[in-house]
Order: structure tokens, then C-alpha cells, then sequence
């Protein structure tokens, strides 16, 4: 299990090397189980209520439990991780002036541990809410909690315990594609092969899965699903949560990118009600990104996971209520309040204004085999799970964006060599100059320019063969590779925008501001209309009025991470402008 990247923490510096290892976080036992003075618990006491338990009572269940933060005043909390299957293993004894909890009871999701009474104890109990006031309120004491609320995600995830159980057989595609989400948004979990675990071998005998039902997953709770798509783990563990139709939001925020979840922290730090809808995980295509060296502040670079994982924390401390994996699936806006209805359910949830941050889906090469190696071999992304599975072998990696070239420098560091396929001539018009100098000096990388792979071979268990040709000389051949990485590009994730009319070009992209006018205009001039004023829109508001678009997804923007991000952040005062502006019936929605 990878560790989390040593940049999620917020008192460590770009320019640390040393990445958090179980070594290290036992240095570190003062900053995450500090104890708070008298002073502090005198600010936290209103923010919170007293409650008292005896000996041996259950204070907090694991799966169930969603307390938010509690003091202990008297007595002593006893935590233990728990892992679905009935092990349990001690974690620390909270004594008077230390609370519980981790990253989750920011939100309000159920604690991934078991807390019993030690003696008779009385405690604080600080739910998810007022702890996001008291986090604003009192910014040094905020930091030391939030500080030592992240540490304790990172042991979880360090010592791989605290979260769903999977398991199934080793190498299993569905098996990936479930480490991967839960790896993307930074939870603990654990992968027992049945042959080689006895618990797990016993949970195969009593349940006998047929081979469509693995794996097999154990949440929190002890509650064992069969085959789950990512939808029933976020649901098991809270980050799905069940959200409320009747509410109506200042803000739904479609994508939980850069862009995204810059609107979702400004937003929220500005006092409007946010909910952000994610599909797969917090961070997008950037969270994918093994290291970001052109992000202003960050000399030595920063991984797109890490910076995701600061933001994700960041918007949960000022309230947004981040759903995933939520697929937004068509988008209302003949009546008011907008809604966003979500995929694969009518479940339609409503908003004053509405962010497209929806980024783009992968493309996909047109080889006839593709799906059924997709996780068995064949890679959109390239974290440390992939990582690992091609340590020593000879990899293929297709791509000549900046995306790719990173991917390529992060992977030669496992792979004994990478082929970085390219259909151009050179990479100089699709990758900055400092990855291409990278991408020469590295030894293991292979660079084969005019080439595309034409056909993949391999059997049940993966795949076993990729075939290649040069375009110029239509020469071909056979690389016994086990592992492809595609970084192809993207397209725009618009289709499902068509029922509302948002405007898009003629590659899919959402025309915003002054493009939309122009476009305007020019079907009105087409049609011998010629309008004595001319419409005024905000530079990020698309057709419909009350939707805007940011980031990759909008037409025209620079495809960059800190370009998202600017727009993420600029996009607030203009929702701020459109609300204004709005008739008082409309506002009191």
C-alpha cells in the first residue's frame, strides 16, 4: 500500500524530500495526539456539548459512528482499528485535553475505529459543523487540529488498516479498478489474496462467489458486498452521502478537479452553501499527475494527488459537502431553481447556480480487445498501485503531452524500461521543454516517434503482447510487454449538457462570455436579425444564464492546472454578481 505523499501534510515544505513512513510518524506522536491547554478547551466548550459514559461503554462504533470531534474532559478514550472481519489492534488512549477523530469527521462520515470508555469519562462532543466553525474561528488552534486530523489519515493509510477489506484472487481487474478509487481519494484499505490469507480463504468458503460476484468487500461495518461497483463503496463509506432533494444550494459544482475545487473553497470561505459532485475522485485528471514542477510556490514540484488532497481538506474545513462518486447526468434549466439530475437515478438536486468543472473523459485508441484488458494491462493513469505492478518489467506508454511525459519520468523509476510511444515526428509541440530534457537524460526511457499500437494480445488473466508500427515505414513488431499506459488526450465531458441548450463549439467545448455573444450574433446576423444592443454576459457564464463553465472544459482556456485554478477562484465573485441581480422571488428559493 503507498504511503500518502509527504506535501498533503500542511507544516511540511515543498522542499522536503523525505516522504512519511510509519518511521517517521512516531516522531511526529506530539502533533497527533497533541493535548490542548486549558485556554483551548475554554474556546472549544462553545462549541460543543457534554456527554458522559462509564466503564467499558462503546463511545464510537467503526462503519457507524458519525461524531464529529470529542474532547475528553474526564476519564480516557481507547481507540482500535478495526477492519471489518473483527480485528481490532490498539491505537493510543485519548487522556483528558486530547480528542478523537481523523480527516473524515471534518464532513461528518463514520469513523474508520472503535472508541471505548477507560474509567468514567466525560467528553466534548464538537459534531462536523461546529467543528468547521471553530476550525475559522480560532485559526492556531484550528491548524493544530487539522494537522493532527490529517496525521492520523495517514497512519491509517501507512499501516493499510481502518478501511474496506478487498478481497479476491491477485491480479484481478475489478480488484484495481477499486484500490485505484480508493487510492485516488486518499482511504485506507487492505487486499487479501485467498491464497495466501487464511481470513480471507475462510470469507470464500462461507460466501462461494461465483466468478462474476468478486471480489468480494468488507466495509467498515462488516457488511460484505459482492463485486461493488464504486458507487456501493462510496455509499459504505460515507463519501457518498444520501443528499437532501428539498435543499436548494447557492452552488453545485460539477467535478471536483483543480478548477472545481477552487470555486468549492471560495465559495464556501465566502458563506455560500456548495456541494460538489465528483465521478471518480477529488483532484481529476491532475490528481493523476505524478509530479507538477511549473505550479507557482512549488520549486521542487508537488504531485497532483497532494495538492488535490490540500484542497479536498481545505474545502471540507469551510463546509462544502463533497459527493463521490456522484455522476452528474443531465442538466435542468427550463425552470428555476436549476437542477442537476444524477446518473443512472432520478434523483435531482437544486441550485440557485450551477459550476461545469466536468474536465474531460479519456480517449480511448480503437483497438477491438481494449475493455478487456482495461485493468488487467492496460492503464489511464499512473499511480504508485500501477506503479508497482510494472516494478522490473518493460512498459509501453502512449502520449507527447505534458501528462505523458511526466507519467514516463515517474514510471522509469520501476520499470527496468519505458517505450513512450508518439505519433509525431518529436515531442517540442506538445510538451514543455523542461520534461523533454528530462525525458533525454533518462536511460530506461525509449523514445519511438511516428508509431502507434495496433493490436494487444493476452488471454483471461491480462495482457501478454503489444504489436506496434511506424507510420513511416509501415514496419511492425511485437513488444511481450504486460503493461500499457495511454495518455491520449481527453474530450470534453459535455454530452450530457445537450437537454439544457448550454452552447458548446464545434469540438464540444462550453463557449462562456464574450464567445457566447459573438456566437450569438453571428446566428442572428445568419438570419437577417440584427440587434440594436448587444446581450452582456460574465466572462465565465455560459448560455444559460446561472451556469458557468471553468477550466478544461470551457472553450479557449489555457489547459493548465494554474489556469483552472484562477478560474476556479474567479468564477465566485461572478455568481456572487448573478445572485444579486436576482428578482427576490428567485433569491428566496
Amino acid at each position: 500500500m503507498a504511503t500518502t505523499p509527504f506535501e498533503l501534510l500542511p507544516e511540511l515544505t515543498p522542499d522536503d524530500p523525505a516522504p512519511i513512513t510509519a518511521h517517521n510518524l512516531d516522531q511526529r506522536q506530539h502533533q497527533m495526539f497533541p493535548t490542548l491547554s486549558a485556554a483551548d478547551v475554554r474556546h472549544m466548550h462553545r462549541f460543543g456539548h457534554v456527554m458522559c459514559f462509564r466503564d467499558g461503554d462503546m463511545i464510537f462504533e467503526a462503519g457507524k459512528t458519525s461524531f464529529g470531534l470529542m474532547l475528553v474532559l474526564k476519564g480516557g478514550i481507547r481507540v482500535d482499528r478495526y477492519d471489518g472481519l473483527g480485528n481490532t489492534s490498539y491505537v493510543t488512549t485519548h487522556q483528558v485535553g486530547q480528542f478523537s477523530g481523523e480527516v473524515a469527521q471534518l464532513s461528518g462520515r463514520p469513523s474508520l475505529g472503535n472508541g471505548h470508555a477507560v474509567g468514567d469519562v466525560e467528553v466534548l462532543v464538537v459534531p462536523s459543523e461546529s467543528l468547521r466553525a471553530l476550525l475559522v474561528a480560532h485559526a492556531d488552534l484550528g491548524e493544530r487540529i487539522v494537522r493532527a486530523l490529517i496525521l492520523r489519515r495517514v497512519g491509517l493509510i501507512e499501516q493499510a488498516s481502518g478501511g474496506p477489506v478487498i478481497v479476491g484472487p491477485r491480479g484481478h481487474g475489478r480488484i484495481h479498478t477499486l484500490q485505484t478509487f480508493l487510492q485516488a481519494n486518499g482511504h485506507p484499505h487492505v487486499v487479501l489474496d485467498p491464497e495466501h490469507d487464511r481470513q480471507a480463504a475462510d470469507l470464500m468458503e462461507h460466501y462461494r462467489p461465483r466468478p462474476e460476484e468478486l471480489p468480494l468487500v468488507v466495509c467498515p461495518d462488516g457488511v460484505v458486498k459482492k463485486n461493488p461497483s464504486v458507487v456501493d463503496i462510496g455509499r459504505c463509506l460515507g463519501m457518498l452521502p444520501e443528499l437532501d432533494t428539498d435543499k436548494v444550494w447557492d452552488v453545485i459544482v460539477v467535478g471536483a478537479g483543480p478548477a472545481g475545487l477552487a470555486t468549492a473553497v471560495y465559495a464556501a470561505s465566502e458563506g455560500l452553501s456548495v456541494l460538489a459532485l465528483e465521478t471518480r475522485a477529488y483532484g481529476g485528471q491532475a490528481g493523476a499527475s505524478a509530479r507538477i514542477e511549473n505550479y507557482l510556490g512549488f520549486p521542487t514540484g508537488v504531485s497532483g494527488r497532494a495538492l488535490a488532497g490540500r484542497a479536498y481538506v481545505q474545502a471540507q474545513k469551510f463546509g462544502v459537502e463533497v459527493a463521490i462518486p456522484a455522476p452528474a447526468g443531465r442538466l435542468i434549466c427550463d425552470t428555476y431553481p436549476l437542477e442537476v439530475e444524477m446518473c443512472g437515478s432520478l434523483q435531482r438536486l437544486k441550485a440557485k447556480s450551477v459550476v461545469l468543472s466536468c474536465g474531460a473523459r479519456y480517449r480511448r485508441p480503437s483497438l477491438a480487445n481494449l475493455k478487456q484488458f482495461e485493468g488487467k494491462g492496460v492503464y489511464y493513469w499512473a499511480s504508485p498501485v500501477e506503479a508497482k505492478l510494472c516494478k522490473t518489467e518493460e512498459i509501453v506508454l502512449v502520449g507527447g503531452g505534458n501528462s505523458a511525459g511526466q507519467a514516463a519520468v515517474f514510471l522509469s523509476g520501476y520499470a527496468s524500461k519505458v517505450h513512450m510511444l508518439i505519433r509525431k515526428d518529436s515531442l517540442s509541440s506538445t510538451m514543455s521543454s523542461y520534461l523533454i530534457e528530462r525525458i533525454q537524460a533518462t536511460p530506461n526511457i525509449e523514445l519511438h516517434t511516428c508509431t502507434e499500437i495496433v493490436a494487444l494480445e493476452g488471454d483471461e488473466d491480462g495482457l501478454k503482447q503489444v504489436r506496434i508500427r511506424n507510420s513511416k515505414t509501415g514496419d511492425e513488431c511485437d513488444y511481450d510487454v504486460c503493461r500499457v499506459f495511454l495518455f491520449i488526450g481527453a474530450d470534453p465531458n459535455t454530452g450530457w449538457l445537450s437537454d439544457c441548450g448550454v452552447d458548446v463549439d464545434a469540438n464540444g467545448f462550453i463557449r462562456t462570455g464574450f464567445d457566447v455573444i459573438k456566437a450569438q450574433c453571428k446566428a442572428n446576423f445568419a438570419n437577417g436579425v440584427y440587434p440594436k444592443d448587444l446581450p452582456t454576459r460574465a466572462a465565465l457564464e455560459t448560455s444559460v444564464p446561472g451556469v458557468f463553465a471553468i477550466g478544461d472544459v470551457r472553450a479557449t482556456s489555457t489547459k493548465r492546472v494554474a489556469a483552472a485554478v484562477g478560474e476556479g477562484a474567479a468564477v465566485v465573485s461572478q455568481i456572487h454578481q448573478f445572485l444579486a441581480n436576482l428578482p427576490l422571488d428567485k433569491l428566496k428559493v
